[in-house]
């Protein structure tokens, strides 16, 4: 399935519906817990969760987040030479989807967040002190 979050969703609707087997929704959505039924029929049909949702899910599988990465996506980033560092398209994208955040406080938390990743950066291509 193509999008540009960088989730392999095919793979983790995949995961959802085999782990849940013949189960209900209704009783995954108690065990997860903050998922709601209509939520998990929405990612078993291949559409996008949000960041938290995402997240409960790995976790109820037992998987890592990093296992539904698409691997051109991680290829991608890892081969960005930017000199400005990039948000992940999805990070960027679920804080824009959160309804309780105003745009100012999004605009904040990813100047936040890339300034921090330009100082890792730099610490990364200083020369290591022995």
């Amino acid at each position: 399935m193509t999008n540009d979050s960088g989730i392999d969703l095919e793979k983790l609707a995949a995961h959802v519906r085999t782990k849940r087997a013949a189960r209900g929704l209704r009783a995954i959505a108690e065990e997860i817990e903050g998922v709601s039924a209509s939520t998990l029929s929405r990612i078993e049909q291949g559409n996008l969760p949000d960041l938290p949702t995402f997240i409960r899910i790995c976790a109820w599988l037992g998987a890592s987040p990093d296992d539904f990465i698409e691997s051109n996506f991680a290829l991608k980033r890892k081969t960005e030479t930017n000199s400005e560092f990039r948000l992940p398209d999805v990070v960027e994208a679920q804080l824009r989807q959160d309804r309780v955040l105003p745009s100012a406080s999004v605009d904040a938390i990813s100047e936040m967040i890339r300034v921090a990743y330009r100082a890792a950066e730099a610490d990364r291509s200083k020369p290591k002190q022995q």
